[in-house]
């Protein structure tokens, strides 16, 4: 899919024209020549580091920063089913800060760094995901407050929670309790508008097309996990249960709190229960509340995250949408 849509796009430098369209083994670019390898076959003494990016336009700023590079010994496509494009630089030795710090202020570019220890996209493997702010684009308790008419107070609770500054079962039933009273019908309506996270969608049905399974672990309430995980197939889904009595939230919850031990947990219990090798276990999230989760796969991926969570991420995605995630594994098909 990915090789038709660049082909209908121009590409306004020759070099990435080269790079996409072409498949001579070398070619020469402004005095300088590059050489090509496959995503399979790069010398094992090379670091793979790739560039991720949907724009065109970049290229004209990504081209004199590689042709500068010293360090640079071959130039790869890396192509997936999703409409991002990816060039993986192939060196002899990690970029410097000041490079790496020009290709990562190039807006809408992402870097990757990519190794043999990578997990495979080829390979069955799991991903954990949290679901408010990283599946879907709002916090659903923030939602349900603002349906309630408490919205303001919930959500200056919420953002504690997410930086870190509160306990998460605390936060959780004062929030929870905010609620008391409130028509339940609103959990419906939100369920028919929970917007979907750019990306979403073409992620899981790439890691899906690998026999990968998908998993929602989610501090969030059931009502929105069940409805995600039957719109988009997923393999099981985890949340807390509202208390509903007579049609009205009674500003409780029950059973087992999904805090962030029971992800970091579900991460562990889902690779055993399928029987995930280890390398291939992978989590994804943007709060402190994601922390074990992420630290307990054998990946962990921080999504457009808060600061507490990024610096304890294996990797993160930024400034792109979820369609950057295939693009951190390897294929080696």
């Amino acid at each position: 899919m990915q090789s038709q849509q660049n082909a209908q796009k121009q590409h306004q430098i020759s070099l990435f024209s080269w790079i996409y369209n072409e498949v001579s083994q070398s070619f020469e670019y402004q005095g300088t020549r590059f050489s090509r390898h496959q995503e399979a076959s790069l010398a094992a003494n090379l670091m793979r580091l790739r560039v991720v990016y949907s724009d065109l336009e970049v290229e004209t700023l990504l081209s004199p920063l590689m042709l500068n590079l010293s360090q640079l010994n071959s130039l790869g496509a890396i192509t997936r089913t999703s409409a991002l494009y990816c060039v993986e630089l192939g060196l002899t030795q990690a970029l410097t800060d000041a490079e790496r710090n020009a290709f990562i202020a190039i807006e809408g570019v992402e870097l990757v760094e990519v190794s043999s220890q990578s997990p495979r996209l080829d390979v069955a493997g799991l991903l954990v995901m949290d679901m408010d702010s990283t599946a879907i684009q709002i916090e659903c308790i923030d939602e349900l407050a603002a349906m309630a008419g408490v919205g303001e107070a919930v959500a200056e609770v919420t953002e504690r929670a997410m930086q870190g500054e509160l306990d998460f079962e605390q936060s959780l039933r004062s929030r929870v309790a905010k609620l008391a009273g409130a028509d339940a019908q609103i959990i419906d309506n939100l369920c028919e508008h929970l917007p979907l996270m750019p990306g979403l969608r073409e992620m899981i049905a790439e890691l899906q097309s690998h026999q990968w399974r998908l998993v929602l672990a989610s501090g969030g309430f059931t009502p929105f996990v069940g409805h995600l995980k039957q719109l988009l197939s997923l393999d099981a889904a985890y949340a807390n249960q509202l208390v509903i009595e007579a049609g009205k939230l009674t500003g409780e919850v029950i059973g087992t709190v999904v805090d962030a031990q029971f992800k970091a947990d579900t991460v562990l219990n889902c690779a055993e229960q399928w029987h995930i090798p280890v390398g291939q276990r992978l989590a994804i999230g943007d709060g402190a509340n994601d922390i074990p989760m992420v630290q307990a796969a054998d990946f962990g991926i921080a999504f457009h995250a808060k600061p507490k969570l990024r610096s304890a991420a294996d990797a993160a995605i930024d400034k792109l949408d979820l369609r950057v995630l295939p693009y951190m594994l390897l294929d080696l098909s």
